[in-house]
């Protein structure tokens, strides 16, 4: 499975964007996908999830409220709404897919089997 992130740049605090996952070359479906994001010298960081099963959606405290992540009906992109974005947002998110159900851990990077290459989120003060 190839997934290609999208729609980084750069924003002003207060600002939004949507950032898009593409997924090609899947043989069997996807039991969920999330979005992780990392900063220079940090490990990489859990942002949502969205389960297949029940379209349960999971996020990280600091992104409730303004993040929202969504998928389109074939579940071959899974999109990541930024709203007010604050200069701590700024990194690298990584879209991650899953091939295999998840009883727990959909916040923990090691369960993903599939990452995309990162697109960089700038957001000023």
């Amino acid at each position: 499975v190839q997934l290609q992130a999208s729609g980084g740049g750069l924003v002003q605090a207060g600002g939004s964007l949507r950032l898009s996952c593409a997924a090609s070359g899947r043989t069997s479906s996807t039991y969920g996908m999330a979005w992780f994001r990392q900063v220079p010298g940090k490990e990489r960081e859990f942002v949502a999830a969205i389960r297949r099963s029940g379209e349960i959606t999971y996020y990280e405290d600091s992104v409730k409220g303004r993040f929202t992540i969504s998928r389109d009906s074939a579940w071959n992109t899974v999109y990541l709404q930024m709203n007010n974005l604050k200069p701590e947002d700024t990194a690298v998110y990584y879209c991650a897919d899953v091939g295999r159900m998840l009883v727990a851990g959909w916040r923990l990077a090691r369960n993903y089997d599939y990452w995309g290459q990162g697109t960089q989120v700038t957001v000023s003060s």
